[in-house]
C-alpha cells in the first residue's frame, strides 16, 4: 500500500467536520465512555458545533489559539473539535505539569481561550499570576469543564455547560485547507524547555487511515482505551482520530493509568482494543490483582512510547493470548511510523515501516549504513509537524527537507525490522565500541526479582566510561549485585555488562512513561 491508493484531503478540509460526516448515520451510537457516563455521536456533533459557536462569541478568531488543559473525558473531544471546527488552533497540554510550565505555554502560544478542567483551575489560575500582565490580558475566555460544586469561577471564566447552553450550533465550520495549522502539540521537554509542534488538519487524517484503519485495523465494533491520554501524540490517534475514524467507542479515564484503576475498566467496559506502554505492561504483570484471560475481552493491544522487551511482549502474550503490537511514534511524526502489524510480531523488534512512510538510518556522516550496523533513524511520511513555533534552530535541526530527523538510534535486520538501540544522546561508547543502554536494561529486566532497570555511563577510577544499571525491584524480591552481573554475563557480550549496580524505589521518567536518564547521569555527576 502507498499513499496513492488512499484519497487525500481535498482542498478545502477540516478534521472536525470529516469525523462528524463520517459518523452522520451513527447518530445514536456511543462514541465516549467516561467517568460521568456516556455520549453519544449525534450529541458529540451537536456539542461540537456550540463549542465552536461559543468561541466565535468570544471574539476568538481563526488561527488564534486556545489551550487546552483538561483531564481526560467527553469534553477534552469537544473542546477539542470543536476549536479545530471553528478554524482555532488547540494547544492540547499535560496536565501533570507545574504553574510554571503553564505560565510559558500561555506566553510561547499567545492563546486568547483555555479550556480547563475544573480540578485544574488552581493551577491555571497561579499560572496566570506567574505570566506577564500582557499574557493575562490575552486570555479573554476561560471555559470550565466539570467545575466542582460551589466553586466560584474567576471573572473571565464559564461553566462549559453553559457555553454550549447559549449557542447555536455553528452551521458552518471554518474553510481550512489540509496544511494549514491546526493544533499544537509541546514535546516533552525531557531535555529543556518544551517546544510546541505545530500539526495540520491533513497529519490526523493520514495517521488516522495509515495506522489506525488499515496496519491496526480497528473496526466500528471495537471499543478503545489508552493509558496514554489524549494530551499525548500517541493518546489522541488511540483515543480520539483513530476510533472515531472507523465509528468506534472510546472509553477515558481521568486518573492516572495504574495498574488496579486500568484493569476495573478492562473488567467493567470490556475494551477490545488496548493502547499502552512498556512501564504500564511491567507494572500490570507483577500486579497480584492482575485479572485472568476469561475477565477480559481484549483482542489486540498496542505499545508505544519505549521499546517493548521481548520477554514482556511474550509474557503479556502468554497471559492473555493477545499479541501486542510494539511501534514506534512521536510528538513531530504525530503518530507510529514503524511497528509490527497484526498476525506480524517479531517481539524485541519495532517491526517495519508503517505503509506510507519511509525509513532511513544514517551515520555521523549523513550517509545510509549497511543492514546490521547503528544509524540515526529518519522519517519520510506525511504526517510531520510543519515546524517548532518560534524555534528555527530546533526546527532546521529536526524537519530536513522532506525526512524528519526522531533522536532515535535504531539497527535495521536481515527481514527488514528494525531493532531500537536507544535515544542518540543515550548511546555509550565502552571500550571503544558503542553499547545500547536500552539492551542492557532489557536484559537485566529478564531476571525475575527486577521490575524495571536504566542504564547510564560513568566513568570510573582510570577516566574510563563503563555502565551502571540502576535496578528496581518487584516487591518483595531481592537480588545482589554479583548475581544480577553475572545474569547479564551470560547473557551479553563481556563489555556490555554493567559494572556498577544500584538498586532504587522507582526511576525518575516523564509523564509518557520514558525514562529520564540524564537526571540519573545529572545525580551521579553530583556524588
Amino acid at each position: 500500500m502507498t499513499l496513492n491508493d488512499i484519497p487525500a484531503p481535498e482542498a478545502r478540509f477540516n478534521f472536525a467536520r470529516h469525523l462528524i460526516e463520517r459518523n452522520a448515520g451513527r447518530a445514536a451510537k456511543t462514541a465516549f465512555i467516561d467517568d460521568y457516563g456516556t455520549l453519544s455521536y449525534g450529541d458529540l456533533a451537536e456539542r461540537v458545533r456550540r463549542v465552536a459557536a461559543a468561541l466565535r462569541a468570544a471574539d476568538v478568531r481563526r488561527e488564534e489559539r486556545v489551550l487546552l488543559l483538561m483531564h481526560d473525558c467527553a469534553d477534552w473531544p469537544v473542546a477539542f473539535l470543536g476549536a479545530l471546527y471553528a478554524g482555532v488552533v488547540p494547544v492540547a497540554v499535560n496536565t501533570l505539569l507545574t504553574a510554571e510550565d503553564y505560565a510559558f505555554m500561555l506566553e510561547n502560544s499567545r492563546s486568547r481561550a483555555v479550556f480547563v478542567s475544573g480540578a485544574l483551575l488552581p493551577v491555571l489560575e497561579a499560572a496566570l499570576a506567574l505570566a506577564p500582565a500582557g499574557v493575562r490580558a490575552e486570555v479573554g475566555t476561560i471555559i470550565v469543564s466539570h467545575p466542582a460544586a460551589g466553586t466560584a469561577l474567576p471573572a473571565n471564566a464559564r461553566d462549559l455547560e453553559a457555553c454550549i447552553a447559549a449557542q447555536a450550533p455553528l452551521a458552518e465550520c471554518a474553510a481550512t485547507g489540509p496544511d494549514e495549522p491546526a493544533f499544537w502539540l509541546y514535546s516533552s521537554g525531557s531535555t529543556g524547555r518544551p517546544k510546541g509542534a505545530v500539526h495540520t488538519n491533513a497529519n490526523l487524517y493520514w495517521t488516522a487511515e495509515l495506522y489506525g484503519t488499515r496496519l491496526l485495523q480497528i473496526r466500528e465494533s471495537d471499543t478503545c482505551f489508552s493509558a496514554a491520554k489524549l494530551f499525548f501524540a500517541y493518546g489522541l490517534g488511540n483515543g480520539l482520530s483513530f476510533p472515531m475514524s472507523v465509528g468506534a467507542t472510546t472509553v477515558l479515564m481521568a486518573e492516572r493509568p495504574t495498574p488496579d484503576a486500568t484493569f476495573k475498566r478492562w473488567i467493567e467496559h470490556k475494551p477490545t482494543i488496548f493502547f499502552g506502554a512498556p512501564t504500564g505492561f511491567a507494572g500490570m504483570l507483577a500486579s497480584p490483582n492482575l485479572p485472568a484471560r476469561n475477565q477480559v475481552a481484549l483482542r489486540m493491544v498496542s505499545s508505544a512510547g519505549e521499546a517493548l522487551p521481548a520477554e514482556l511482549g511474550e509474557r503479556f502474550t502468554a497471559h492473555f493470548g493477545v499479541e501486542v503490537i510494539d511501534g514506534i511514534g512521536s510528538t513531530e511524526m504525530l503518530h507510529v511510523f514503524l511497528s509490527n502489524a497484526p498476525g506480524r510480531v517479531r517481539y524485541g523488534t519495532t517491526g517495519w515501516p508503517v505503509p506510507g512512510y519511509e525509513i532511513e538510518l544514517r551515520g555521523e556522516d549523513g550517509r545510509v549504513v549497511a543492514d546490521g550496523e547503528t544509524g540515526d533513524l529518519y522519517i519520510k511520511g506525511p504526517s510531520a509537524a510543519l515546524m517548532y513555533w518560534g524555534n528555527r534552530d530546533k526546527s532546521r535541526d529536526t524537519f530536513q527537507g522532506a525526512w524528519t530527523k526522531s533522536g532515535d538510534k535504531y539497527v535495521r535486520n536481515e527481514d527488514v525490522s528494525y531493532t531500537y538501540s536507544g535515544r542518540s544522546d543515550d548511546m555509550l561508547k565502552v571500550s571503544g565500541i558503542y553499547v545500547s543502554p536500552f539492551e542492557v536494561e532489557a536484559t537485566v529486566a529478564q531476571h525475575p526479582a527486577v521490575l524495571e532497570a536504566a542504564v547510564i555511563g560513568v566513568t570510573d577510577a582510570e577516566g574510563l566510561t563503563k555502565t551502571k544499571a540502576f535496578v528496581v525491584l518487584k516487591p518483595g524480591q531481592t537480588a545482589s549485585d554479583a548475581e544480577l552481573k553475572a545474569f547479564v554475563k551470560d547473557r551479553l557480550a563481556p563489555y556490555k555488562y554493567p559494572r556498577f549496580i544500584e538498586i532504587i524505589a522507582e526511576l525518575p521518567k516523564t509523564a509518557t512513561g520514558k525514562i529520564q536518564r540524564f537526571k540519573l547521569r545529572d545525580i551521579e555527576s553530583r556524588r
